[in-house]
């Protein structure tokens, strides 16, 4: 008998050990500053090489369902005493094209609302291919 808990309705439920890492691309097709939307059975993936990090964010907004992954790659205006400006997070945030609500790609966390986050997933390269567990 398995020691799994599961039901006709849902499937069991996944460990870190049992992450199926799917191939995404070829890892020459993802140079650095590039990125690459792709179909990962039944979801839309956006690929980011942000200078030689990888990134894997699921091509839907949570604010308001837009195409996430067509937004710019940016960094943002850290919070600071008045009358002065500090840019952070250069490179790090990917910027939603219809509202610029903005996320992290290493975590998904918006920095408008804590409790707002996009679906990221993890990412390596392995024999020559970009994999994504998603």
């Amino acid at each position: 008998m398995s020691s799994r808990l599961t039901t006709r309705w849902s499937p069991p439920i996944r460990r870190a050990t049992d992450m199926a890492f799917q191939v995404a691309c070829p890892a020459e097709d993802l140079p650095v500053g590039s990125r690459k939307i792709v179909d990962l059975g039944k979801i839309t993936v956006g690929l980011f090489n942000v200078d030689g990090t990888l990134y894997a964010v699921r091509n839907v907004c949570p604010h308001h369902g837009a195409p996430l992954c067509l937004g710019d790659i940016v960094g943002t205006m850290m919070p600071s005493d008045v009358g002065s400006y500090e840019y952070g997070l250069h490179n790090q945030l990917i910027q939603c094209p219809r509202h610029n609500w903005e996320f992290d790609l290493r975590t998904g966390r918006s920095v408008h609302d804590d409790a707002v986050r996009c679906r990221v997933y993890p990412v390596k390269v392995e024999d020559g291919n970009v994999l994504v567990d998603a």
